[in-house]
């Protein structure tokens, strides 16, 4: 009898123990009531006041998204991977040239080649953007402290934030269909661009620039011809991030009515279709590897040298860098065999 009381009497005091600790929570007086404030500031301020802006803002990403999705679904299969073949040996060497050849065959053996290039066109059409917006803010970035100190905690934000809460505010704002998903697509893929740009200018040697202002050079040839040439690199590890990051995330948006192959993979899910989600997953897989090597040689010093961050030196480089690529492959062959 002695011990049930005991037992008893603990429970008890713990029990108190407990509710005094719960009511020290500041949850316990007060509950902020966040979700609501958004939601009313969103719903009942933002789409009513703001709707036609929010319209204006899809124009230019539709017009994009429809005429480079028409150009892609329009240009027949053989000229496509002509063309894909060659760029992909030319700029990133013969290795990545036979495979972009293989997995575009193998994508149209399969019944996806029209949601590949509806895929692809909303990827290029999320990374034009991201670039349009992404490198300016970069450079200024770069130029101030000030203006990066108040970015950095922005893209911070952008980037923890899981993707999928981005639809939310994207339908509210912008609706469902494939433009919102693009621009779902352009949000969520735009920080690794801002920051590389910013942290590639930032490590140009100041002597360098130091050497183009005793030159006379003003501040618009210091960005065109000495610091941007020589953060290309960085400039384009960020463009490879944001195309990585946009691939993945066009997925997601088919949530929203985005079409290509996110459509695929969720309508596989949807039907627990293993065989479709596979061939739709598939997919994505193969143009992520083809544009993720021809993105990276393109920022590889070494095939960049002797041209310009011009439209002629990449001209030229597209028709030197194969050779580069395939002459250095054949040299280090050479050299192992000789040792």
């Amino acid at each position: 009898m002695a011990n049930g009381t005991t037992d008893q009497g603990t429970e008890t005091f713990m029990e108190s123990v407990g509710n005094l600790l719960d009511s020290a929570s500041v949850s316990y007086f007060y509950t902020l009531p966040l979700d609501e404030w958004v939601e009313f500031f969103v719903k009942d301020w933002l789409v009513p006041n703001f709707r036609p802006f929010f319209q204006a803002i899809q124009w230019p990403v539709n017009q994009v998204l429809s005429g480079l999705d028409a150009f892609l679904n329009g240009v027949p299969f053989i000229i496509f991977l002509a063309v894909a073949v060659i760029v992909a040996w030319r700029v990133a060497g013969r290795g990545v040239g036979g495979f972009t050849l293989v997995s575009l065959v193998l994508i149209d053996m399969i019944g996806i080649w029209s949601e590949t290039m509806t895929t692809l066109a909303m990827v290029l059409t999320a990374v034009i953007f991201c670039a349009a917006a992404g490198v300016p803010l970069g450079i200024a970035a770069a130029r101030s402290d000030r203006f990066a100190s108040v970015l950095r905690p922005i893209l911070d934000v952008m980037q923890t934030i899981p993707p999928f809460v981005y639809l939310v505010p994207i339908v509210m704002l912008f609706g469902v269909g494939i433009v919102p998903g693009v621009i779902a697509t352009i949000v969520f893929a735009l920080p690794p661009i801002i920051r590389l740009t910013n942290l590639g200018i930032r490590q140009v040697h100041k002597e360098m620039v130091e050497a183009g202002i005793a030159f006379g050079a003003n501040n618009w040839q210091l960005l065109i011809e000495i610091q941007i040439p020589q953060a290309l690199r960085t400039i384009m590890a960020g463009l490879n991030q944001t195309l990585m990051l946009a691939l993945s995330m066009v997925v997601i948006a088919a949530l929203i009515g985005a079409g290509g192959l996110g459509l695929t993979v969720n309508t596989g899910l949807g039907r627990l279709d293993v065989g479709l989600a596979f061939i739709g997953g598939l997919g994505v897989a193969l143009m992520a590897i083809i544009l993720d090597r021809i993105t990276q040689a393109l920022g590889d010093p070494a095939g960049a040298q002797g041209a310009s961050w011009t439209f002629k030196g990449l001209f030229q480089m597209l028709f030197t860098r194969g050779a580069a690529h395939d002459a250095a492959h054949h040299g280090a062959t050479a050299s192992e065999g000789g040792r």
